[in-house]
């Protein structure tokens, strides 16, 4: 089978699709800099797949590294690009950071799939290039709107830089999947979201919280104009995400493609407000959850969840696993982290 590269592969998103990509039989090799995930993923994917995957600790802003790692691996035909720094609020404070970690090693990666007779890229984009969207649900035609945050931005760059750069490379097909809001954990409670320090996200926040590492979960803002006063988001299960990838590299590597840059949104195409993803673990976990409204957050958008007609209809993908499917899971997973 192909020799697929995964950028971030012992991420959070990263590691459930090389499960997946594995799962299908495909040779996989994984960049990472481990500077927001652990080795030990690598023993979680192995379990679970019973094949151990190639992996290069490499920082992608080392240009020559870069190099010297296709000058290895010439055979690589297809790319699943994870790396990048994520987080909304550190990307306020440090934009430099940002532009350099996430828009130089895109660069630097595209320069090489530019050598290669075909190259196929997903890149892992984020819903939040729509920012606070004039019509609900989202379609791939929403405008993308200027900005929220460095983080935000890099997204947005990264889609022109890419869409950019298969103008003028014809041997370069690439699709970018502008994500809803990935939750829960692999069933076999072996990989799952590993926040470094104070979670950015509501769910590992939500679970943290019940196993008694945080004190509370604050509820930023029950004043919006939503059922029931708290922001609503398309919460999608980071297996369905996984394997939507696989789909989409096929779609590539079979040159079923339209176009030789394509975007799709990758969510559930339902809503659930903050409250409604608080009843959910209450439910599926039996424990009563510590947690206060405080004031509005800055930055954060009223509602966003995902029109999926076109991931539906030409990947002919769809999610399967339901947000309690997700909480559950999420909620194994931290008891086993801390068991």
């Amino acid at each position: 089978m192909d020799k697929i590269l995964v950028t971030g592969g012992l991420g959070f998103i990263g590691s459930h699709t090389v499960v997946e990509l594995q799962n299908e039989g495909y040779e996989v090799v994984i960049i990472d800099d481990l500077s927001n995930s652990s080795i030990t993923v690598l023993d979680g994917i192995t379990a679970i797949t019973g094949k151990k995957p190639l992996f290069e600790k490499i920082d992608l802003k080392e240009k020559v590294d870069v190099e010297h790692f296709f000058q290895r691996h010439n055979d690589i035909k297809g790319v699943i690009h994870f790396a990048a720094s994520k987080a909304v609020g550190e990307s306020v404070v440090k934009p430099l950071l940002y532009y350099e970690n996430n828009i130089g090693t895109l660069v630097y990666l595209l320069k090489e799939l530019k050598k290669l007779p075909t190259a196929s890229f997903i890149f892992s984009s984020s819903c939040t290039v729509y920012g606070q969207a004039d019509e609900l649900p989202i379609t791939e035609n929403a405008p993308v709107k200027q900005a929220e945050s460095p983080y935000g931005n890099t997204k947005q760059i990264g889609e022109e830089i890419i869409r950019d750069t298969c103008k003028v490379v014809p041997n370069l097909k690439a699709i970018a999947l502008r994500y809803f809001n990935p939750v829960g954990a692999h069933a076999s409670g072996k990989i799952g979201e590993l926040p470094i320090g104070v979670p950015q996200n509501l769910v590992p926040f939500i679970t943290q919280t019940a196993i008694g590492l945080r004190e509370e979960l604050s509820v930023f803002g029950d004043d919006y104009p939503t059922p029931d006063g708290t922001c609503i988001r398309d919460y999608i299960h980071v297996v369905d995400l996984a394997k939507a990838h696989v789909v989409a590299l096929k779609r590539l590597l079979n040159n079923k493609n339209k176009e030789n840059y394509e975007t799709f949104n990758l969510g559930t195409g339902k809503g659930s407000s903050v409250l409604e993803v608080v009843e959910a673990f209450e439910r599926v976990s039996g424990k009563k959850l510590n947690y206060k409204i405080v004031g509005r957050r800055e930055g954060d958008i009223i509602s966003a969840y995902a029109d999926t007609k076109k991931a539906n209809d030409e990947l002919g993908w769809k999610t399967k696993l339901t947000l309690d499917d997700a909480i559950l899971s999420a909620w194994k997973w931290e008891q086993k982290i801390r068991g």
